[in-house]
């Protein structure tokens, strides 16, 4: 019996690469003319993995949130790692948005993932271990397959396969 193939399945996002991003962003929130006597902040917490933004007005932390999307591109992070919560009344009248990074596939996630794998009917084993799944055939034709069929899908975060082997 020939040894199976496999692969995992993740969602990681590299933080150096969002931290050059935050930095970027924070130097253009001093720059920019528009943006430079707003009073707007952003925060980045790396042992939370969120993004705090107070700003005076609801319009001016979007602008931010564009500024900071469009750093994460030109950095080669994929956007879709970080949701935002709705805006939020602070003190003094201001605004604060929360983003969180998203890290790891979640358990409904996985299940919707292997679900779908399923559905394919492609002869594939997969198992959900933690935070990644991992996909495992005697055949390198069908993980292929399998990957070409989840670059389609849209799970709402990033996913990265690795391991392949």
């Amino acid at each position: 019996m020939a040894k199976d193939s496999s692969f995992d399945v993740v969602s990681q996002v590299d933080m150096q690469e969002v931290d050059n991003a935050y930095q970027q962003t924070a130097r253009e929130l001093t720059q920019r003319y528009d943006l430079k006597d707003s009073g707007a902040t952003i925060d980045l917490s790396k042992t939370d993995k969120t993004f705090t933004i107070n700003a005076p007005a609801d319009f001016v932390s979007k602008q931010i949130i564009d500024v900071l999307n469009s750093k994460l591109i030109k950095r080669g992070v994929d956007i879709k790692s970080v949701k935002w919560d709705a805006p939020q009344a602070a003190s003094g009248g201001t605004v604060r948005v929360v983003g969180r990074i998203i890290e790891g596939i979640d358990q409904p996630t996985a299940k919707k993932i292997n679900k779908d794998v399923k559905d394919t009917k492609i002869k594939v084993k997969v198992t959900i271990e933690a935070d990644k799944l991992r996909v495992s055939s005697a055949s390198k034709d069908a993980l292929q397959q399998v990957i070409g069929f989840l670059r389609d899908q849209d799970y709402g975060q990033p996913l990265q396969f690795t391991n392949y082997r």
